[in-house]
């Protein structure tokens, strides 16, 4: 049986694409998924599976919550392994885990490490293999280093999430 974590992007975001949890629980249960954890309202679910590849378990998801709930929502499946690099590899200091976070991406960055991006004063990221850290002292809200403007330069589906919910979900991912 193999653990991941399942990322969706755009769901429960400003009234829009409402999907509750315990309904998106229900569905990937009665999917014969197994200890189905979801954790916070945006997207994030950790499910045990006999599946072996991302992309065919990402398809099953994302068709199961078109057909069930109408949404056409991007979704991500990273395993315990990926997670731990990722956060291992993070390249910016955690003294404020607020100013930190991760776009995950669908796919390998197609030999780009860096892209050119305005962005606001002293915000920096770095690509790695398929995340992008981030790292925004002066805080997300004044950024323009979005997960649209990454798709867009990139050619990939993302999708962030910040320092304390990407720990959070591999120290549940680690429980079972």
């Amino acid at each position: 049986m193999n653990r991941y974590i399942v990322l969706l992007r755009g769901i429960n975001v400003s009234g829009k694409n409402k999907l509750p949890m315990q309904k998106l629980r229900e569905m990937l249960n009665k999917m014969n998924y197994k200890n189905v954890k979801t954790y916070i309202q945006s997207g994030n679910i950790i499910l045990d599976t006999n599946e072996e590849e991302k992309k065919t378990l990402e398809n099953k998801i994302k068709e199961a919550i078109k057909n069930q709930f109408g949404y056409d929502v991007p979704v991500l499946v990273k395993t315990i392994q990926d997670v731990k690099k990722t956060i291992k590899e993070n390249p910016y200091p955690i003294s404020d885990e607020k100013v930190v976070a991760v776009v995950f991406l669908s796919d390998v960055s197609p030999s780009i490490k860096t892209i050119k991006i305005d962005k606001a004063e002293n915000d920096e990221f770095t690509i790695s293999n398929d995340v992008i850290y981030l790292y925004c002292p002066n805080g997300f809200g004044r950024s323009k280093l979005t997960v649209n403007v990454f798709e867009k330069k990139l050619g990939l589906t993302a999708t962030s999430r910040n320092w304390k919910t990407t720990n959070k979900l591999l120290e549940l991912a680690n429980t079972k």
